[in-house]
């Protein structure tokens, strides 16, 4: 949907219902903005339609940094989670995924610090406990070095997880990210698939799955003998929406209109997983 819009109302019908008819199972819904009451608009909407749905977010504001030395800034940026997960809970998203483990390009200068990776594992507890009560899992991301520098591949995402220890708190893989920063993809989900929650599709730059470089089939192949079950959810980023553009660094079109990229990746994940035998 970041293809759209960032916040999905009764506008967004007719596109919704050709996701839908295209042979979508479910949609990814932003959660950046809003009321609880608006996500149970939403989740209506998405039930009268046959749409599953899962939420994301992200952490854009330096005054919400969960990893932040301030306690105050981290217990804002707690509080905003708080917000986000009650809003993924009405919106009836049972996975809530992103890069919740600190601030959206927002650099320190530095590597990661063993203080900051305490802070951020006290953060995520906090935010387990409400996502418990939510019934909602947060499926933390690993982003690309230019986009944050935290966490940026699935060995340390997984390591993360791991010394965090809540079952509500998980990992996502997204190709993308992983096509910058893993000398070994493959390897990386595989090695990490015990971890792994929700699965991105996304080109290798942001465009149409299926027209660039990752390396699909083999991709395919590691999901089936990680034994995965869950979402396989297109990412992808346009013009459309100028400060998410400037976010993602987005300064061109990457297809000819954002149907091609729902309607042809659908097609590439259907071949992609009749071939690998999903």
């Amino acid at each position: 949907m970041f293809l759209w819009t960032t916040r999905i109302g009764p506008e967004h019908r007719s596109l919704l219902a050709d996701i839908r008819a295209t042979g979508f199972d479910g949609v990814e819904i932003p959660v950046f903005e809003g009321q609880e009451v608006n996500f149970a608009a939403t989740g209506q909407m998405l039930d009268e339609l046959g749409l599953e749905r899962t939420a994301v977010t992200a952490l854009g504001d330096p005054s919400h940094n969960l990893i932040s030395a301030d306690a105050a800034i981290r217990t804002a940026g707690i509080d905003r989670m708080k917000w986000a997960l009650d809003c993924a809970a009405a919106l009836g998203a049972d996975r809530i995924s992103g890069p919740l483990h600190s601030t959206l390009g927002h650099f320190s200068g530095a590597g990661p610090t063993p203080a900051e990776l305490e802070r951020s594992i006290n953060s995520q507890h906090q935010i387990a406990e409400h996502a418990a009560q939510c019934g909602v899992t947060v499926c933390l991301e690993a982003l690309n070095r230019f986009e944050c520098y935290l966490l940026n591949t699935m060995d340390a995402l997984g390591e993360h997880i791991r010394a965090i220890d809540h079952p509500n708190i998980r990992a996502m893989y997204d190709t993308f990210h992983a096509n910058i920063e893993e000398t070994d993809p493959i390897g990386a989900l595989i090695r990490n698939s015990g971890v792994v929650h929700h699965i991105h599709i996304s080109e290798n730059d942001r465009g149409v799955p299926g027209r660039g470089n990752i390396p699909w089939p083999e991709t395919f192949a590691a999901i089936k003998d990680s034994g995965y079950d869950g979402w396989l959810t297109i990412e992808a980023f346009g013009r459309g929406l100028p400060d998410l553009a400037a976010a993602t660094k987005v300064w061109r079109d990457f297809s000819e209109s954002p149907e091609v990229v729902y309607r042809e990746g659908f097609a590439h994940i259907v071949k992609s997983m009749k071939t690998a035998e999903l």
